[in-house]
């Protein structure tokens, strides 16, 4: 496949990425009876190019994004909370938090009620422990996780660990663990196609010969941060933000 490197300032104003790597005809809208508001940091707000919280918002058409970094008193925030206190959660991990990976469908049913609203935090995670330390509203919201077996597919940005998620690949893993619990209908094949493009066509990028970041021997693979922090080459490919 070939990516076209000219006019790389010229972006496609839906799904924010470069017009030449467009990700929109790959973008199929998947419809939940469970609404996902994505909480994104400033930071997170201004990488545009590889960010999956917009990639995110545009698969699911029961979700928003909110930017912010302190939420206690972010009107849209608190009039979600008040309207859908019962069944507002937050997605974060936590030895304590209700584990959807190992709960029986009744009690996730029991729980979680019949249409969840479901909060993330889209950003680094310092980012995203910054977001919750300053936000005392989130910090009273009953939490949820999951057990996280597989690897991300998130080869070109730089992970804490190798089992960390992305959002989109977060919010996929959550919807399929609904599904076995009868609290999601969707069908969630395909869910990941538009992040697994926009990773094609960055490492094309990475790896065409005309491309200022061209590495002939860039890594493919995933490297947990505490592997790489002595690493002088690891500028290879994680400098793609």
């Amino acid at each position: 496949m070939q990516v076209e490197i000219q006019n790389p300032r010229i972006k496609c104003y839906k799904c924010m990425r470069p017009s030449s790597t467009c990700i929109c005809k790959y973008i199929s809208p998947y419809r939940t009876k469970t609404r996902f508001i994505i909480l994104m940091h400033p930071k997170e707000y201004k990488k545009e190019r590889n960010g999956t919280g917009y990639m995110t918002n545009l698969q699911l058409e029961n979700s928003e994004i909110i930017v912010g970094v302190d939420f206690t008193n972010n009107n849209r925030v608190n009039e979600i909370l008040a309207k859908e206190k019962s069944c507002s959660f937050l997605l974060y991990p936590g030895k304590d938090n209700f584990n959807l990976s190992i709960r029986k469908s009744s009690e996730i049913n029991s729980f979680m009620g019949n249409n969840p609203h479901i909060f993330l935090l889209d950003g680094t995670w310092p980012c995203a422990r910054k977001i919750l330390k300053l936000s005392k509203n989130l910090q009273k919201l009953k939490r949820v996780s999951f057990d996280n077996k597989i690897k991300s597919k998130f080869i070109i940005k730089q992970q804490p660990e190798s089992l960390c998620l992305s959002t989109i690949e977060s919010v996929y893993t959550v919807l399929n663990l609904l599904k076995e619990a009868d609290l999601e209908q969707c069908e969630t094949k395909g869910f990941l196609i538009p992040f697994e493009k926009m990773i094609e066509y960055q490492l094309e990028y990475i790896l065409n010969p005309n491309s200022k970041n061209y590495c002939s021997t860039a890594n493919k693979e995933i490297i947990p941060k505490n592997r790489y922090k002595k690493n002088t080459e690891r500028r290879i490919i994680f400098e793609q933000e």
